[in-house]
């Protein structure tokens, strides 16, 4: 299998449990509706943990835009497989997505709320606020990179690892993931969100392209900036590159914070 098949098979892999369980709990008739919120964290969770012990050791099981730029930036990956591995995964994003329009089929018509059909493929923010939604969406990729970085330096029994970092994404959820849907990760929400668009669902109403800017470039700028704190404070290796990332997320969370304070 060849790295490209591998974050191909891994993010599909990722949306199709991550997808799936958020359409068993929001769709009607689905068994698992209203289920819950901790039910749609563990099922993000344990996908990411299944993904990455299907592919991890053939591509490294980025499966995540944000991780591999952050990977590449702080030199831990080549920049000339970023392409390949992007491209793998927005494609496996979309495929997951497609797949799940199926196994729920007959779900969609029995649907009514637009808004539900829409949350199971891509993430919407509990209050909209543009500044407000992408700290959050910052915030959460922050604590993504850094802990894989940091879970990364640490020895687990052998095969542990994917669980981890399952554990991780349940743990974001669960405590950060509330304002927003927790995207972190632009092929999760972009790719799904492009697969709603171009479906045949029924009374599925817009894609929200007006927000979808935000769950893909707030993740990167929070990924790589956990990339560059991890290896500034973690290693102790700061740069010039950390240096300006800290001044622009400063500069974010007072605006953010200037925004809020005059409504």
């Amino acid at each position: 299998m060849t790295p490209f098949l591998g974050e191909f098979i891994g993010t599909m892999i990722l949306i199709i449990f991550g997808c799936g369980v958020v359409a068993g709990v929001l769709l009607n008739k689905s068994k698992s509706q209203n289920s819950g919120w901790i039910v749609i964290t563990f099922g993000w969770g344990l996908g990411v943990a299944i993904a990455i012990y299907a592919v991890g050791k053939v591509s490294g099981a980025h499966i995540n835009p944000a991780v591999t730029l952050a990977l590449a930036a702080i030199g831990d990956f080549p920049w000339a497989d970023v392409p390949l591995y992007i491209t793998a995964q927005f494609a496996g994003a979309i495929t997951g997505a497609v797949i799940i329009y199926f196994h729920y089929l007959s779900h969609w018509k029995v649907t009514e709320d637009e808004s539900l059909k829409l949350a199971v493929f891509c993430t919407a923010p509990a209050i909209r606020s543009t500044y407000s939604n992408f700290v959050t969406e910052m915030t959460g990729t922050f604590v993504l990179v850094l802990a894989i970085l940091a879970i990364g330096a640490n020895e687990f029994t052998q095969g542990l690892n994917p669980l981890i970092i399952g554990l991780l994404i349940v743990a974001i959820g669960i405590s950060l993931g509330g304002p927003t849907g927790y995207a972190i990760n632009p092929a999760r929400d972009l790719g799904p969100r492009i697969a709603h668009y171009f479906l045949p669902i029924h009374g599925k109403g817009n894609s929200n392209w007006g927000y979808a800017w935000i769950p893909v470039f707030a993740p990167i700028t929070g990924g790589l900036y956990g990339g560059f704190f991890y290896k500034a404070v973690f290693k102790g290796e700061p740069s010039v590159t950390f240096w300006i990332l800290s001044a622009g997320v400063l500069s974010i969370l007072i605006i953010a914070f200037l925004k809020e304070r005059r409504k």
